[in-house]
């Protein structure tokens, strides 16, 4: 068993310090070759045969078990054999049963513009890109642009999680405003964007949820501004979608949200309802493909889009702009175990709020303000979980 085991960064080399006071040096410039402490050179031959010189195998991969989400696309050009492994769903699995992963919160936010220093305003329209929030060392940072859209985001962008890669879903052309099919996909591994499949129609203002390695959307509306109440799963792994068995209404507006084995479609309206949001949810049985509709669960007239929370304790559904008044206006919350990222503000046209709040201790839990850089204050339109 290592007892200790230690990852850094150094003039672009990964040091790994073990407890038996091996110094292992990975060069990314020389990557078929390892030195140790006592300088001598390995061949490529012997890098493939073990995953660390001199370890058991066991304890080789017990240490890159441990890497640091962060070292991950240094380490994987060590050599073929790490790339493979650190890329793998079954590396990703031991990672996270063995409690090595993080939970990130992924945000769809404004970036920041640049004023006509003549007129003292933007010049142009507020763009959107990924931005990342790690709670455990209180980090920021943004995501590369997705190269089909360089300037920014599909506007109103849905965002999943499955085996912890981003995925990116449908939205308007940011310079067009047409509604999008696209499917992108975000691997924090080798921090790169690939295109996954279309979805098989446009659709905006849906509901999106990840459950069991798939994505599975609902409702929203068509190109026409009909609400619909069609219902598809997106199998990541496969590349394919699959359409599912439709809901009893339409639900434009509506929220996505996971409940035990369910997915849930909270609220929404119909085509000849606009705005008026119902008090009612759907619940899908992916083994009985089937709904089953819950009255009463939301409160009625409330958008539901970026502030459905679920009740640890119990299961119910949380309204995260009631929670306090501070972010009642324009809420956005992102469950990340026992904490919860809550963006929001008190009224309409002031600079939004970054909270964490302790949600499996509500009662005695308050909002504990983020004090933020310029940088990353725009405005969170949503939201989700990424486990890395």
């Amino acid at each position: 068993m290592v007892q200790y085991c230690k990852f850094t960064c150094v003039d672009h080399q990964l040091h790994i310090n073990l407890s038996n006071s091996f110094l292992y040096k990975y060069n990314s410039s020389d990557f078929n070759t390892i030195y140790p402490q006592q300088h001598k050179i390995f061949s490529k031959k012997e890098i493939e045969m073990e995953l660390i010189p001199f370890l058991p195998e066991e304890i080789g991969l017990e240490c890159l078990t441990r890497l640091p989400y962060t070292t991950h696309r240094v380490a994987s050009r060590v050599c073929h054999r790490w790339r493979d492994l650190l890329e793998s769903r079954e590396f990703y699995n031991q990672r996270k049963q063995s409690g090595f992963t993080r939970k990130l919160a992924c945000l769809v936010q404004s970036l920041p513009v640049q004023p006509d220093p003549k007129i003292h305003k933007p010049i142009t329209p507020s763009s959107f890109g990924i931005t990342v929030f790690d709670p455990n060392n209180q980090s920021w940072v943004r995501l590369s642009p997705i190269p089909k859209y360089p300037s920014g985001l599909p506007l109103f962008s849905q965002l999943c999680s499955v085996d912890g890669k981003l995925i990116v879903m449908g939205g308007w052309n940011p310079v067009s405003w047409d509604p999008v099919k696209d499917v992108f996909i975000y691997d924090f591994t080798t921090q790169q964007w690939r295109q996954g499949k279309d979805m098989p129609s446009k659709r905006s203002f849906f509901a999106a949820a990840a459950l069991d390695g798939r994505v599975f959307i609902a409702g929203g509306h068509d190109e026409n501004k009909n609400a619909l109440k069609s219902a598809w799963t997106y199998d990541v792994r496969r590349d394919e979608w699959s359409e599912l068995t439709q809901m009893s209404e339409e639900r434009d507006e509506c929220e996505g949200v996971v409940i035990g084995n369910e997915f849930c479609v909270v609220s929404g309206y119909g085509t000849e309802e606009q705005g008026k949001f119902r008090k009612c949810a759907e619940f899908y049985d992916m083994e009985k493909n089937e709904w089953r509709k819950a009255d009463g669960v939301w409160i009625e007239g409330k958008c539901p889009r970026g502030c459905v929370g679920v009740n640890s304790d119990d299961g119910k559904l949380i309204c995260l702009a009631e929670l306090d008044s501070e972010v009642r206006v324009g809420t956005c919350g992102v469950k990340l175990g026992d904490l919860s990222l809550v963006t929001g503000s008190a009224y309409q046209g002031i600079t939004q709020g970054f909270y964490t709040l302790n949600m499996n201790d509500r009662q005695n839990s308050k909002l504990k303000k983020i004090e933020m850089e310029n940088d990353f204050s725009g405005f969170v339109q949503s939201g989700c979980c990424v486990e890395v």
